[in-house]
């Protein structure tokens, strides 16, 4: 629904911290291009806010042109409220608001997030965006890597959350329609933490509307948020940061040793087949290797990641005798093995 709109460009402040975005989008162009068409994920809290007026006060230099989605998960009674609220806001600022509210309501966190960037992707589709925008900022990524750690992901999932990815891979069919390219996630404050974001809306006056569940201590990352993160600084004050930081590292690592790994693919590939895989090559190679090619092969063959468990238990299997064997994989799909190769089978396959 759509409930205010426009295109102001009135000038707008400038200080230390549009300096710091602008230079970080000018090192990375691809990042938000210049002209392009983008939709902000905005909650109404302190980061999505001031990632709203950062890119407003930027819009001149860039040509942006801005729109803003806000979503109502139906778990708190105030939503209604805030979200009229945060209407009127947008309607100040001459931007183009659209609201969507969760039918039914999500019974988790998962849900929720498959909801919400279910309905951004569509939005940005009828809105002609090539790009959608969230608030998460350094803080955020810290928290990621620290529950993905507590969770036993490998080095993949502790560099998740990056500055960009794909939206359309794994949400609603969400092609750009101005220019046929896929529709980009991207998370421009990642260079920011919590505590710059709520400074710069003390600074600039912004309204903020605080989300009540993120008290709720029954979500793992509340929690994390409330009781780990404040040890963590306490020992060593600018902890949140630096694991941020590990985490951007470990992005640009995996970036690279991508490009790697399909090299090393390609020489292991049985009768040139990519659903085929030499067996006796791949386990000749240290476990290590074996686990990350084979996390790499799986998920460009599945789409998703295969799991630090599947893959575990993929390499001691391989590794401990020669017989022919099979795993059950996720979305259906099987990997079979003999004496000499591993092979996928799709799930058209097993039922044809």
């Amino acid at each position: 629904m759509i409930l205010s709109s426009g295109d102001g460009q009135q000038r707008r402040p400038w200080g230390a911290d549009q300096a710091r975005l602008h230079r970080h989008l000018l090192r990375r162009p691809s990042l938000l291009p210049a002209g392009s068409s983008l939709l902000l994920a905005v909650s109404g809290g302190q980061d999505s806010m001031a990632l709203t007026t950062l890119l407003l006060d930027l819009r001149h230099l860039h040509g942006w042109r801005l729109q803003l989605w806000h979503g109502d998960h139906g778990w708190r009674p105030e939503a209604a409220r805030q979200a009229a609220e945060l209407a009127h806001w947008a309607r100040e600022q001459e931007l183009l608001l659209r609201l969507d509210r969760a039918d039914p309501v999500p019974r988790s966190e998962a849900a929720a997030r498959q909801w919400r960037y279910g309905r951004l992707a569509a939005a940005a589709v009828r809105g002609g965006c090539s790009h959608v925008l969230t608030g998460h900022t350094a803080s955020d990524r810290a928290e990621t890597l620290l529950l993905n750690l507590a969770r036993g992901s490998h080095l993949r999932g502790l560099a998740s959350l990056g500055a960009s990815r794909l939206l359309a891979q794994d949400e609603e069919n969400a092609a750009d329609p101005a220019g046929g390219e896929p529709l980009r996630l991207v998370r421009p404050l990642l260079i920011f933490t919590r505590q710059d974001t709520g400074r710069l809306c003390r600074e600039r006056g912004l309204p903020v509307w605080n989300d009540s569940s993120n008290q709720d201590r029954r979500w793992a990352r509340n929690r994390l948020r409330a009781e780990v993160i404040p040890v963590l600084e306490a020992l060593h004050p600018g902890a949140s940061r630096r694991i941020s930081a590990l985490a951007q590292r470990l992005e640009e690592e995996s970036e690279g040793e991508a490009e790697l790994l399909e090299l090393a693919l390609g020489r292991l590939q049985a009768d040139g087949d990519p659903l085929r895989l030499q067996r006796r090559r791949l386990t000749g190679l240290a476990a290590a290797s074996q686990r990350r090619l084979l996390q790499h092969w799986l998920r460009g063959c599945l789409a998703r990641d295969p799991g630090s468990r599947t893959l575990e238990t993929l390499v001691d299997r391989l590794g401990r005798a020669t017989e022919p064997g099979r795993l059950n994989l996720a979305g259906g799909w099987q990997l079979h093995w003999d004496h000499s190769t591993l092979w996928l089978r799709q799930p058209d396959e097993l039922h044809g």
